[in-house]
Order: structure tokens, then sequence, then C-alpha cells
């Protein structure tokens, strides 16, 4: 029977994975860069991101031999088993070396490195750390922190709120249509106070469980995008809502679009525009 770390020394292996690689991509941002694109002329990727990942994964595979390595440019490597079955527990990571990379190429600070552990198909600890600021989120089975300290989050009513997003992109037209994409946009705008497109789906959680906005949504994620932060935002006492093709999906890195915010406000208007955004993409 192999033997699975406990949630509090896969938070721990994360973060240390997470501030192995910090300090060579500090070092590169805002220094000239090679870009390449992968979906569209939007998404952009770096040698820094590949890098990266290899650096994270071959961390957390020493630390937990066996484990599975799910990440953004590499794919998934490593492991013996499969989780989710039968078989003995197998921990998957769920890695985004950089979230954000537009932003880290271009030399915007708001990116972040986000790594997830996942054991029988539940997420049960994540790491969430922006190297520029130097604040480490983190959550497992037992809270969720900033910096060490515990994390509360809270979310007002639309009128007074914040709404944090990466939407739209021209992914969001293509898969919405843009009239119904900007007809959300206009929406976002009219009925909450500010709306900002701030280009990192990680760090929007966590600036909503720590309680510095109040609401974040996004459509055609991937578990590397949430998995961490949705964790983080849940255990700060806040909630996710996540769809697929406009069916609830429980766990947050299994859904493709999604609303989430502190505790307090429901957001009902924007979950159920989102649901029915939802409902109209296609299947894969």
């Amino acid at each position: 029977m192999r033997t699975v770390p406990a949630p509090q020394t896969l938070r721990a292996i994360a973060e240390e994975a997470a501030r192995t690689v910090a300090p060579d991509l500090l070092a590169v941002f805002r220094a000239p860069m090679t870009i390449s694109t992968k979906r569209d002329a939007h998404d952009v990727v770096t040698l820094h991101d590949r890098a990266a990942e290899e650096a994270i994964t071959a961390v957390l595979t020493a630390a937990v031999p066996g484990s599975v390595v799910l990440g953004e440019e590499g794919g998934t490597t490593g492991g013996t088993g499969t989780t989710g079955s039968t078989a003995d527990p197998v921990v998957r990571w769920i890695v985004d070396p950089i979230d954000g990379t537009a932003n880290f190429a271009r030399g915007l600070a708001y990116w972040c490195i986000s790594i997830a552990a996942e054991v029988d198909g539940a997420v049960v600890a994540g790491v969430v750390f922006d190297p520029v600021a130097d604040h480490v989120f983190a959550a497992d089975d037992h809270g969720a922190w900033l910096d060490g300290a515990p994390m509360h989050s809270s979310s007002g009513p639309a009128g007074a709120a914040t709404v944090l997003t990466s939407f739209p992109v021209q992914q969001d037209l293509d898969l919405l249509g843009e009239a119904a994409a900007f007809d959300l946009l206009r929406d976002l705008t009219l009925r909450y106070r500010h709306h900002h497109s701030l280009g990192s789906g990680a760090l929007n959680l966590v600036h909503v469980a720590a309680g510095w906005s109040d609401v974040t949504m996004g459509f055609a994620t991937h578990p590397w995008d949430v998995a961490a932060g949705a964790l983080v935002l849940e255990r700060a006492d806040g909630w996710f809502r996540g769809f697929r093709r406009g069916e609830v999906v429980d766990r947050a890195h299994l859904a493709d679009d999604y609303v989430a915010a502190g505790a307090g406000e429901s957001h009902a208007e924007l979950v159920r525009r989102v649901q029915e955004l939802s409902a109209t993409t296609a299947a894969d």
C-alpha cells in the first residue's frame, strides 16, 4: 500500500518547489526574452515557462516518488499508478509554472507560480506564489494562509464590489460569440463598482481569498489555472461555482467555466449569466 504524505506536507513540498524556481524567473523578468505562441497570437509562452516546469517537476517527484505531474507545458509526466482508481492512491501535482505568462513576458508584475496536490481526484493542498510581491498564498485541510498568517475572504454586493477577471480574451470571443461576450462585459461594467482584467486566473482567485477583491470568473479554463487558487479561496471561507457546458461541476479543477467569490455575497446574477453562457459552448 502506497503511503501518501499528509496535506500539510504536500503544501510544504509545493512551496519548496515554487521557491526553487522563483530566483531564476525574477532574474529574467523585465529582461529581453523570446516568446512564441500556442493557441493564437494572444496565447504566449516563453522558454522560461518550460524550464521552470521541468525544475518544479524534478523537486516534486523527488519529494514524492511515484507522483504524477500535470503541467501546462509538458502534459502528464512521471508516476507509476493512476489517480481516482482502486489502485494505491497517487499524488498528482497540477502545475502552472508561470500563470500570467503574457504579463511576465511584457514586464507586468501580475504573474505567479501555481502548484496543487490532488489525491484520489480531490485537491488537498495548494500554493500560489507571487515572487515579485513575495507573497505565498497556501492552503491544506487545516485552512488558508497568506505568508503564514490565517486568511479569510469577504465579498460585498455588486454595487460596491470589484471583479477580477482575464475576460474577455480572443478565446472567449471565439467560444461565446462576440455579441454574447461583450454583452457580459457590459453587464460587469454597469453592475459592479470596478471590473479589472488582469491576466492571471490563479492570482485573481487568491486575491479574492485575501479579501483584496470580491469576485472573479473565467471561461475555458484548465486544471492548472484554478486548482491551487480555488482551494485557497474555499479554505478562506469563499466559494467556487464551476460549470461544464452549463452543468454544475463539484470539483473546481474539473470545471471549464466558473464564478468564485469571498464569503458573504452570492453574486447570483453573475452565476446565472455564466452558467447560461457555459451551456452554449460546444462539446470537445
